[in-house]
């Protein structure tokens, strides 16, 4: 008998708790979850949405387009709908937010100043340019979880295993809800 996707991440968390680290690509096993309709959409703004609620903002304009995020997420909540021409503006103020490279021997390195910020533009490319594209939700997952420690390097650890947690939790409510609205479930969650 194959096992399910909230097997799997347990799976995850498990080896984290033995291990203390797991590779970060065990979180690959979303991609075949997030081929059903609607789930990679409702994931990365899911994402943002949890973006938007972590750390302090490092400088003032962080936190406004931290603050322009959370004001997008909740009209969109209320609305019901995503809306595509604020979420380009959005998108469009992130990008230039962090639009600093350095030149290095193999090429050009995007310089990210804030993860959180990162991780809400990366949603939104996936909400208005992919929504059908399940590596990118693997990555937006792997992004959201991974962490740096000396000790195992960057990859699922410290940190790491609440996250993989509480994307098992998001998974089970949206089953839980496209079995109980088989014909109704929303695109955001």
């Amino acid at each position: 008998m194959a096992l399910t996707i909230h097997q799997k991440l347990a799976s995850i968390v498990e080896e984290i708790d033995r291990k203390g680290f797991a590779e970060l690509v065990r979180l690959s096993v979303l991609k075949k979850w997030f081929d059903k309709p609607g789930r990679l959409i409702a994931f990365a703004l899911w994402i943002a949405e949890k973006a938007t609620t972590g750390e302090t903002p490092a400088s003032e304009p962080e936190a406004a387009l931290l603050a322009q995020a959370r004001a997008l997420l909740e009209d969109i909540q209320a609305r019901g709908d995503l809306n595509p021409r604020a979420m380009r503006e959005l998108h469009g103020r992130l990008e230039a937010f962090q639009s600093d490279y350095r030149s290095l021997s193999w090429g050009q390195v995007r310089m990210v100043h804030s993860k959180a910020l990162l991780l809400i533009e990366d949603a939104l490319t996936i909400c208005l340019r992919h929504p059908d594209d399940p590596r990118l939700g693997y990555k937006l997952a792997a992004d959201y979880c991974g962490h740096y420690d000396a000790r195992y390097g960057r990859n699922l650890n410290g940190p790491s295993r609440d996250r993989v947690q509480e994307i098992a939790e998001l998974i089970a409510r949206r089953e839980a809800d496209e079995i109980a609205f088989p014909h109704g479930t929303s695109i955001l969650g």
